[in-house]
């Protein structure tokens, strides 16, 4: 018999065992630890018991949810006005009861959030709603429901949830790359010098919770004689298990290009100066994540000749 409770602090080995029992889901950081939850699940400042829940079958475990919210709008604290299912896991031998363990991890997942005052929930994390599991499913950040992850995009779907956007991942082969070489670029060779950061500090509180457990490297771009950063990107490696690419990779956490230079070529600048520092300290690859409706950064992707090689689709539901 099917029933659902909270987590326990007992129940780190088993999450670990459940996880594992998806070994060869696209996805999936495999093998995972009891050590690597506590790093990026159970360690976070916000991590609620309530939040975690797990199905077990006459008491035996066979899966679990996790339930969370994003922050506010000045990425200063956490808010729950908007709340986010970050995973679903079940153990796969299950069959067609998997469809009926998931929809109940999600009902009590929505129980969760609804009482804690979200109005809307999504399926699905996805930045910047992305509480726990970054480094865990996906590759330099979730994308939402993996197209693999067949049981949760159903389990959605089936409930109401709408799909509200789809991100696109591309990949590149750093071995044969070479900067894009054109007029523009060459004037920002001249004009602008590249300062590299190795562990830079967090911009926010947001971004200390969620990415202050990695090794980043800043890349900025600087006019010659000015301190203003014109252009930044942040990478950080991915180990062979995170990455959607063949290892040793590079995920770009974040892109930024100061509004006044935008639309000039600096994006393609700076992430053509990072691939090229990356491919000398030996990375084979990079990847990044895109949304579908983002025109500018699906062009900047293929400039720099990455090729899509997955995608992950986003669900939400709005309180009635």
């Amino acid at each position: 018999m099917l029933s659902y409770r909270t987590f326990r602090n007992t129940d780190p080995p088993v999450l670990t065992a459940l996880w594992r029992s998806r070994r060869g889901q696209v996805g999936l950081l495999q093998p995972v630890s009891v050590d690597l939850l506590e790093q990026f699940i159970f360690g976070k400042l916000y991590f609620d018991y309530g939040g975690l829940v797990l199905a077990m079958d006459d008491g035996q475990p066979v899966g679990f949810a996790h339930a969370g919210f994003g922050p506010n709008e000045n990425l200063s604290h956490l808010s729950t006005q908007q709340g986010v299912v970050c995973v679903l896991i079940v153990r796969p031998e299950l069959g067609p009861r998997q469809e009926e363990i998931a929809s109940g991890l999600l009902a009590h997942c929505e129980e969760y959030l609804w009482a804690r005052g979200a109005g809307t929930i999504f399926g699905g994390a996805v930045q910047p709603l992305i509480p726990f599991y970054l480094g865990l499913y996906g590759g330099a950040r979730p994308p939402g429901v993996l197209e693999a992850d067949s049981l949760a995009l159903e389990t959605y779907r089936s409930h109401g949830y709408e799909e509200v956007g789809r991100t696109l991942i591309f990949c590149r082969d750093l071995g044969a790359f070479r900067p894009l070489v054109d007029r523009q670029q060459m004037q920002f060779r001249r004009q602008m010098s590249v300062e590299v950061k190795i562990d830079p500090p967090s911009r926010n509180w947001w971004e200390a919770c969620t990415v202050g457990d990695f090794d980043l490297t800043r890349f900025e771009i600087v006019s010659r004689g000015a301190n203003v950063p014109l252009a930044t990107a942040i990478v950080r490696s991915l180990d062979p298990g995170m990455a959607l690419c063949q290892p040793p990779a590079a995920g770009i956490m974040d892109l930024r290009v100061d509004p006044t230079c935008q639309r000039q070529g600096l994006g393609t600048f700076v992430l053509g100066e990072a691939f090229r520092q990356l491919a000398r300290e030996g990375i084979a690859s990079v990847e990044v994540e895109v949304r579908d409706d983002d025109q500018a950064a699906l062009g900047l992707c293929r400039k720099l000749g990455m090729q899509q090689t997955n995608q992950g689709h986003t669900f939400r539901k709005i309180r009635q």
